[in-house]
């Protein structure tokens, strides 16, 4: 569905308050045409096509009277909406909405007011022609319902004429009904599905929204995060060396009492047992270095985006918000939002990681986490309403910083899953973190370390505890932006390290499995010398061992 600019028409004698009037609407994302009364440059602008005609009730009789007479007497100009712009005690306000006008607002009156009325009477206009397309639509089915039984009876008509050719009657006869049935069939199919696309797009809308506004389900979804971490916790690195240890005790108790035979077998499975651990000290040894020195270089990323008319530019608004400062919903609990709502911006709240690449503020993350409809289907739907994703703001928050850093996309790969964004990190001396492209750095079998934000904002909540997560959510009320802030000023903000192996390096992907989840997207993955062999990008839900980073290498041309 595509959308133009609607185009309002303002016919006032006054130079000064047309001027004026022009710049409000002009401002509020309309097209404006200006005219004198009686000029030919209102002729003209009659002529082109206008929505809306502000008219100045101070007028002659004649000029006001004769203007609107001309406008609801005309097919081609019935449908222009008429607010008067009166003073008080004018005369030609009662004879003006006697012949036609829609509104009178007062020259006195607030801006806002005037604004509210012209959507008002915009949206009447809309809702009216909407409603004359669908009968015209439903006009015409019905048109195409009655030449295909025409086209039978013609079909019937000429079978019994011309019975002695049977045959050939018989297939006129299928033909003619199948491509009735088609006719039928498509006109019903076309409106069905626009009707399915339009709805799954607010559906999407809807979906972004329910989330991190409703405070009860962050607080469930902190809580199921904190559980999942529990659990994880249980095969942490720390409790492999504890189960090594114990091994190794266990062995040696049993040598004490073995005969010839085992003590060789025993022998060597303590030897096993001994490697695997002091591995696993020295990759613990690795990992806690790098987490020291680079965990404060790695960011989480919160995109905002938000909606809007790709013909008028206008972006989405909610109606309205209730006494509780909710969203206005619907009966199925869905927010309610259209272009001409006086609520506030319709907007989605999306986490990744990126990390620190270069001394002037550049950050290399995922192209999905800079631009979320990047691949998305969901996102990509509301397109079919004649809207557009677009980037609202993009905050960087640090740990141990206070205080979020905006940051704006510098570069997009065409090719891979990798952007660049950059901001201003002044005053946060932090370390750039080492890349190694070359092809000998990732190996299959070597210990990687991971860092990143996996489950975003979810996580970040459960790490901080129950109570102080609900002192923080019921303060700010579930908004995102006021729970990062407050996240960022208790220093809360840090990332998750986890560790594991290569599995396989193919040619555009390093397959390990160190653990992670969505929100993890854009995190370095450093290999045992300390320097970020990969970036982060996805996961295989089930499946721990397959993990999915982009090989730094394709970042050379971002960085450049």
């Amino acid at each position: 569905m595509t959308a133009t600019r609607e185009k309002i028409l303002i016919v006032e004698s006054d130079d000064a308050a047309r001027q004026m009037l022009a710049e409000l609407l002009r401002e509020a994302g309309y097209d404006v045409l200006t005219a004198g009364p009686g000029s030919e440059q209102l002729d003209a602008a009659l002529a082109a096509g206008v929505d809306l005609l502000l008219l100045d009730a101070d007028l002659s009789d004649l000029d006001c009277c004769d203007l609107l007479t001309r406008l609801k007497g005309s097919a081609a100009t019935q449908d222009i909406r008429v607010i008067l712009l009166a003073s008080n005690g004018a005369t030609a306000c009662a004879r003006g909405l006697d012949l036609g006008a829609n509104d009178v607002v007062s020259r006195t009156g607030e801006a806002v007011d005037l604004l509210a009325r012209v959507r008002t009477q915009l949206r009447e206009r809309r809702t009216v022609l909407d409603l004359r397309e669908k009968v015209r639509i439903a006009e015409e089915g019905q048109q195409i319902a009655h030449t295909a039984f025409q086209a039978l009876a013609v079909t019937e008509k000429m079978t019994r004429d011309a019975f002695s050719l049977q045959r050939a009657g018989k297939i006129g006869l299928a033909v003619t009904a199948v491509v009735a049935l088609v006719m039928v069939a498509t006109y019903f199919l076309f409106f069905r599905r626009a009707s399915q696309e339009t709805a799954r797009a607010y559906a999407a809308i809807a979906q972004l929204q329910r989330g991190i506004t409703q405070q009860e389900g962050l607080l469930e979804r902190s809580r199921q995060a904190r559980e999942q971490i529990e659990r994880s916790a249980a095969a942490s690195l720390e409790d492999q060396r504890r189960q090594l240890q114990q091994q190794s005790a266990d062995i040696e108790a049993r040598m004490a009492s073995a005969s010839k035979e085992e003590l060789t077998t025993l022998r060597r499975q303590l030897d096993t047992t001994s490697t695997r651990l002091r591995r696993l000290e020295s990759e613990g040894k690795v990992a806690q270095g790098l987490i020291r020195t680079y965990a404060p270089s790695v960011c989480l990323l919160h995109v905002v985006v938000a909606f809007r008319d790709r013909s008028s530019g206008r972006r989405l608004h909610y109606v309205g918000l209730n006494p509780q400062g909710q969203p206005v919903q619907d009966s199925e609990g869905n927010p309610i939002f259209d272009l001409e709502g006086r609520g506030p911006e319709v907007r989605a709240n999306f986490f990744g990681t990126g990390f620190l690449v270069a001394r002037d503020g550049r950050i290399l993350t995922n192209r999905h986490v800079a631009e979320p409809w990047w691949k998305d289907d969901e996102l990509k739907s509301v397109e079919k309403m004649g809207l557009e994703a677009v980037i609202a703001e993009i905050s960087a928050y640090f740990p141990d910083s206070t205080r979020a850093f905006r940051v704006e996309i510098q570069k997009l790969s065409p090719e891979t899953d990798l952007a660049v964004v950059q901001g201003s990190l002044e005053g946060s001396p932090r370390a750039i973190l080492l890349l190694d492209g070359r092809a000998d750095a990732a190996v299959t079998g070597q210990p990687v370390v991971l860092l990143g934000y996996p489950t975003g904002l979810d996580a970040i909540l459960a790490r901080a505890g129950e109570d102080t997560v609900r002192s923080i959510v019921t303060a700010t009320g579930g908004n995102a932006r006021q729970i990062m802030a407050e996240l960022a000023r208790r220093s809360l903000i840090r990332p998750l390290s986890t560790q594991g192996h290569i599995g396989d390096v193919l040619g555009d992907k390093i397959v390990y499995d160190a653990q992670t989840t969505s929100g993890g997207s854009g995190g370095p993955l450093f290999n045992s010398q300390g320097k970020v062999i990969g970036v982060n990008y996805a996961i295989v839900r089930g499946f721990g061992g397959s993990n999915f980073a982009i090989p730094i290498r394709y970042a050379d041309a971002l960085l450049k």
